[in-house]
């Protein structure tokens, strides 16, 4: 199957910004995705997809202090919140894997909340999200955990991913180690940080994942992190000022995008599922598929 990928700019679906911290710098290019099959499709015929089977490609640049200087230009892939099930187009789950395979991250990150609240669509998590082809790591979310979080951490392994509860793994990247640090979810209490960071590097590219944001005021502070999350929905159905209100009452303060906390980096992605079609109405947030990459605070200065 042969595929021609065509990202169009629109004032309503683009979004530039640019922040810039004594810790570093990050600059993120929000783009539309749009897929056409100019030959028969197995995942669907039609030749143009329906509207529910899109998804936005965000572009990041993190500037990092402390990474391992073999790490200048590293890509990461990261998706979170897919909710297979009703709520998301089976299509646009594997037109996202195509888009990540055809991107070739170093590295790609899967940040929790596979399903939503029913068992049934369990199986179809893991035959949706096969055929990565970089190494893959894993956290869960709280809706894995209210459904069936062994079931979905059995099913990845047999897909070879790395699945990470309170855990970390050292991992040889272009030449030089990367520490990656899956935190479980904290929204059902199951984050253990210190357990985490036992034994783990104390230096280097250091990557965290965890499903629930907040967890970044858990991290040590001032230690060069990245961490990556979901969970928001990126507000899910935005209207200015009332949503940020509500979600910082619930203890959720960092939505979507770009933040810093207590000298350390955290990005919270939009998520893959609901929306679109679906029974989960999006407004002004879109379904995302957020590619990243790392360079030295160094190289910030001099550019």
């Amino acid at each position: 199957m042969r595929l021609r990928l065509a990202r169009r700019s629109a004032a309503t679906q683009t979004a530039q910004a640019v922040s810039v911290h004594a810790q570093g710098q990050h600059r993120n290019l929000m783009r539309r995705n749009e897929l056409r099959a100019v030959s028969p499709d197995p995942l669907r015929p039609e030749a143009r997809l329906r509207w529910r089977d899109h998804f936005t490609l965000s572009e990041n640049l993190l500037h990092v202090p402390g990474m391992h200087p073999e790490h200048d230009g590293l890509r990461i892939a990261h998706l979170s919140d897919i909710h297979v099930g009703q709520a998301t187009s089976a299509v646009r789950i594997r037109r996202a894997v195509a888009e990540v395979n055809a991107s070739n991250p170093d590295l790609v990150f899967l940040t929790g909340d596979y399903v939503t609240h029913s068992p049934k669509p369990l199986p179809r998590v893991i035959e949706l999200l096969t055929g990565f082809n970089s190494p893959v790591f894993v956290v869960l979310g709280n809706h894995d955990h209210w459904v069936d979080a062994s079931y979905l951490r059995t099913g990845f392994e047999r897909l070879g991913y790395t699945v990470l509860q309170n855990e970390h793994r050292v991992v040889h990247v272009r030449g030089a180690p990367v520490t990656i640090l899956g935190i479980d979810d904290g929204r059902t209490g199951r984050d253990d940080v210190e357990a985490t960071f036992r034994g783990a590097p104390e230096s280097g590219t250091r990557l965290v994942l965890t499903h629930a944001p907040p967890t970044v005021e858990k991290l040590p502070p001032d230690a060069n992190l990245v961490q990556f999350s979901g969970h928001t929905h990126g507000g899910q159905f935005v209207v200015r000022g009332l949503t940020e209100a509500i979600f910082r009452r619930a203890g959720q303060p960092y939505i979507q995008g770009h933040y810093h906390v207590r000298g350390n980096q955290l990005y919270v992605n939009m998520g893959l599922g609901f929306g679109f079609g679906g029974p989960y109405l999006r407004r002004g947030t879109y379904p995302e598929v957020a590619f990243f990459t790392l360079r030295p605070v160094e190289s910030a200065v001099t550019h």
